[in-house]
């Protein structure tokens, strides 16, 4: 079965707490506390992605345009490399896109091989080394990406648009 993609809802919040300390090591995962103020922020914004009703996966984004902060990008291990983590990105950029954003920016560990290759597929280049980011003792990369120019023209010609509340399949 596809993947379906929607917005986030308050009672998802245990499955997503749940995944984010399943996806990071203790140090990079978010306490309750931590996770809860992100999504609990006016500029954050959650897509979730779920298989047969149970959450996969889900991108948590911040906005503050023309600048963009991906906060963190998860998805299960047995779910991992089927497409749901690009079609998660896809969507929260396109969303960022059309609230005026132009840059987004993320950091990942330096030693996430897996993380730092799928973040340059989708054109996110590497920036800075964020001395000790993790833990105080682990580097990061800051990496970011420009927005395609022609999808922030559209959303300038069309004014401040809201995410509709709709499902997608991927």
């Amino acid at each position: 079965m596809a993947a379906v993609l929607r917005p986030y809802d308050p009672r998802d919040f245990s499955a997503l707490y749940r995944l984010d300390q399943a996806c990071f090591p203790a140090g990079i995962s978010y306490s309750k506390t931590t996770l809860r103020y992100f999504l609990s922020l006016r500029s954050a914004d959650c897509i979730v992605a779920t298989d047969s009703g149970h959450i996969v996966g889900f991108i948590l984004t911040e906005e503050n345009p023309p600048l963009g902060h991906v906060i963190t990008l998860d998805v299960a291990e047995k779910f991992r490399r089927k497409g749901i983590g690009s079609a998660l990105l896809a969507e929260s950029e396109k969303d960022l896109a059309l609230r005026g954003v132009r840059h987004v920016l993320l950091e990942t560990a330096a030693n996430n091989e897996a993380g730092v290759a799928f973040w340059q597929r989708h054109r996110y280049r590497i920036e800075v080394t964020l001395k000790r980011y993790y833990q105080g003792r682990l580097d990061a990369y800051e990496m970011r990406k420009i927005l395609r120019t022609e999808t922030n023209e559209r959303a300038a010609d069309s004014g401040n648009l809201e995410r509709r509340p709709g499902r997608k399949t991927v």
